[in-house]
């Protein structure tokens, strides 16, 4: 029996505040959970309708720490609509040191759960190691960017710092994407850069802006061009598509 008080606990960690404090977050679904059990995340508690699903993905870990829970019980502690069958409380790693190499994504107030989940993964696919966040980037531990993520947030690190300051020390061309940027298309990219993307209303902010050396656009080739821009996790992956191409 799970109870009122891990009850509360848990469902607590829905709020960013009570997530730092505790310095815990949650993920729900058995594929998310196994990817994060396979992983150097430090288990807390995993709650379960079904234990035989993660007897494998559990052997890194302590046995102690999973609890069979009945349909209803589960239903008290998930952030879903709709209950997966298992819901695990981790430990939330220490923030990795910045990276400097390569290509490295940063995100400028991108506040939807679902696009920075999306963005993560994009990350995760084209072998960025690294995403760099404002502070007022939404949070990559929130329930909602945990599940978009797909078991990724284990493979990309996530640094949330002032980017005006990181950009400040960057010597890697900085480029930003706007609508009257050169067509990334007929770019010559590098394999050494930063790449920043806009809040999802306003774009990328001035202050940032001003760090920007090459401002790259994604072309319309609708007949109308009449679309206002782009979804910024679509246009994250046709960035990164573009710099990995």
């Amino acid at each position: 029996m799970v109870s009122k008080n891990t009850i509360k606990r848990i469902t607590s960690l829905s709020q960013k505040k009570y997530r730092n404090r505790e310095g815990l977050f949650v993920a729900e679904g058995t594929k998310v959970i196994k990817e994060l059990l396979n992983s150097s995340l430090e288990l807390v508690m995993l709650y379960t309708v079904d234990d035989s699903a993660f007897a494998k993905a559990l052997q890194h870990h302590s046995f102690e720490k999973l609890k069979q829970v009945s349909s209803l019980e589960l239903k008290k502690i998930t952030f879903l609509k709709t209950a997966q069958n298992a819901v695990a409380v981790f430990k939330i790693p220490e923030q990795k040191k910045i990276d400097r190499s390569g290509v490295t994504l940063v995100l400028d107030e991108v506040r939807d759960p679902g696009n920075l989940g999306t963005i993560i993964r994009l990350c995760d696919w084209f072998g960025i190691s690294q995403l760099v966040c404002s502070i007022g980037t939404v949070d990559c531990y929130n329930p909602k960017v945990v599940q978009a993520t797909m078991g990724s947030l284990t493979r990309v690190a996530v640094v949330y710092t002032d980017i005006e300051a990181y950009l400040l020390k960057e010597k890697r061309i900085v480029y930003g994407t706007f609508m009257d940027g050169e067509n990334i298309y007929s770019s010559s990219l590098p394999n050494e850069a930063v790449i920043i993307m806009g809040n999802e209303a306003n774009g990328i902010s001035k202050e940032v802006e001003s760090y920007v050396s090459e401002r790259i656009a994604i072309p319309r080739f609708g007949k109308f061009q009449a679309t206002e821009s782009l979804n910024v996790a679509t246009a994250a992956a046709i960035t990164l598509s573009e710099f990995k191409r």
